[in-house]
């Protein structure tokens, strides 16, 4: 049996045993929910397209305060670059060795250590509990938390407060909370041309040469100026591709892939018909597809954000930082359905890396951090 010591070290390596590579679960959900059970949790799946998914929730009554994260990690690239099996959990000089010891399996420990030991002290808490958790959120995130936000929101079930375990700290344990997260918005352009030879230009339409101008001012263009929690909006080309492989061909295409990382201030709407205006008034013929992959999201400074911070200072003595930095996580579907979503884990300078690790004396503080949340929002 585990000691109270060692609780989310001991959980944490239970999970990082589990070979679940996104989207598969290897059974970690099932090791949450099984604990989560014996303190009163109702646990429904609600698995599609071959992803798993938990609710968990303890309580009827609001406010509701949910932990989110995910059980699927990425894939551990060559295994003999590791200084130690990835699925094997392995201690050595202070620190936890294994694919998800970062990214984000010791904040799932964290998350039920702390649960655990705020349901034995207050057994009636205030409002409820609830954990989301999923398979789906390393992959293409299409069947993971989005369905499970999907039918909460179906049936009337609404959060007020969201933790999401992602690994938020930059050097030290509770230097940074992630208190929303930028739009991305990205588009593949094809530009249009005319093909023929390089020998008579005359005769043919090289889109190269007509998109160039348009992508000077597309990259020079000021989307707009930020606000308190978010950098200006940046648009960033990623690929252009173009040609038949020959020096003497001008091509029939231009094939440009690019993407928006946008603050709350624009919309994708905004963005998109911004685009289309510098497209059209430079001339060009062009077919131009978008995708959405996430709508940027922001909590202000208000209970959960106080909480937090709170607790970080009590159990770590750090001042925390709000960011928007980074990319995208499932806060950005939570925050359809919450009111106040914020993350916060463990220090992220290993994640995806060969060598993954956290430090063997930030799991009680990281549990210890989300228990302190807990008592400020649920004890009334």
């Amino acid at each position: 049996m585990s000691s109270p010591d060692n609780a989310t070290l001991d959980l944490a390596c239970e999970l990082i045993a589990r070979h679940s590579v996104t989207p598969a679960d290897a059974g970690c959900l099932d090791l949450i929910a099984a604990r989560l059970q014996t303190l009163g949790f109702r646990c429904e799946r609600i698995d599609t397209g071959g992803v798993c998914n938990v609710w968990a929730r303890r309580g009827g009554d609001q406010p509701v305060l949910c932990f989110a994260g995910h059980t699927d990690v990425v894939p551990t690239g060559p295994l003999e670059a590791w200084s130690s099996p990835p699925f094997e959990p392995t201690l050595r000089d202070g620190l936890l060795y294994g694919r998800g010891a970062a990214d984000m399996k010791s904040s799932l420990a964290a998350f039920v250590v702390a649960i655990e030991r705020f349901v034995r002290d207050v057994p009636d808490h205030a409002g409820s509990i609830a954990l989301l958790l999923t398979s789906d959120e390393e992959g293409i995130a299409t069947h993971g938390t989005v369905k499970v936000v999907e039918a909460l929101a179906a049936r009337g079930e609404r959060l007020d407060y969201c933790v999401v375990g992602e690994p938020t700290s930059v050097t030290t344990l509770g230097d940074t909370i992630k208190n929303g997260r930028r739009g991305s918005l990205s588009a593949t352009l094809r530009v249009k041309g005319l093909q023929g030879h390089v020998a008579y230009p005359q005769l043919a339409r090289n889109p190269i040469h007509q998109f160039a101008p348009a992508l000077t001012e597309l990259a020079a263009t000021k989307w707009d100026e930020g606000n308190e929690f978010f950098p200006p909006t940046t648009w960033q080309v990623s690929n252009i591709h173009a040609g038949t492989g020959a020096n003497n061909v001008i091509p029939s295409q231009c094939e440009v892939m690019f993407n928006f990382r946008f603050a709350s201030v624009s919309s994708a709407e905004s963005l998109k018909a911004r685009t289309h205006e510098i497209l059209d008034r430079h001339g060009l013929e062009y077919e131009i597809d978008w995708h959405l992959s996430g709508k940027p999201f922001i909590t202000g400074r208000g209970k959960l954000v106080e909480a937090l911070s709170d607790a970080i200072r009590e159990v770590l003595d750090v001042e925390t930082e709000l960011s928007t930095t980074g990319g995208t996580s499932d806060g950005r579907f939570i925050a359809d359905i919450c009111r106040e979503v914020v993350e916060f884990g463990p220090v992220n300078a290993s994640i995806h890396k060969v060598d993954e690790h956290i430090a063997v004396d930030a799991l009680e503080p990281l549990a210890a951090v989300y228990e302190r949340t807990l008592r400020a929002l649920l004890v009334a």
